[in-house]
């Protein structure tokens, strides 16, 4: 049974990190993780293919994001976001969130996630 998946790549930099949860424990590994992360920078890329990068100011249990000082990627495609300054995210509608890669120990992250898999698969 799959309850989670998690993909992290580290490249030039920055580390891309993919959930998808179905189940409680696992989402408050990555509500935790998150939390940790709250005043840094970092790109959030959402199913329509937006991406917006901010700096983290909260994240809470549902992994709802909210960044401010916001910029989007694209400006040409998305020009009514260039006026906007802080944003507020549904956690369900996020595909990648891309985090400094000095800030993330990839090693720590899958080991906690492979300890939570152990504990729910008994």
């Amino acid at each position: 049974m799959k309850f989670f998946k998690t993909v992290i790549q580290r490249t030039t930099g920055s580390a891309y990190v993919l959930i998808e949860t179905s189940n409680q424990c696992f989402s408050q590994l990555f509500y935790s993780f998150f939390k940790s992360l709250i005043g840094k920078d970092v790109v959030v890329e959402l199913k329509n293919d937006l991406s917006i990068c901010g700096t983290l100011h909260s994240v809470d249990q549902y992994l709802n994001i909210k960044l401010t000082d916001i910029s989007v990627t694209d400006p040409d495609k998305y020009p009514h976001m260039l006026s906007v300054k802080n944003c507020f995210i549904r956690g369900s509608v996020v595909r990648y969130v891309q985090l400094p890669g000095d800030e993330v120990d990839t090693q720590l992250l899958q080991d906690a996630a492979r300890k939570e898999a152990a504990v729910q698969a008994r």
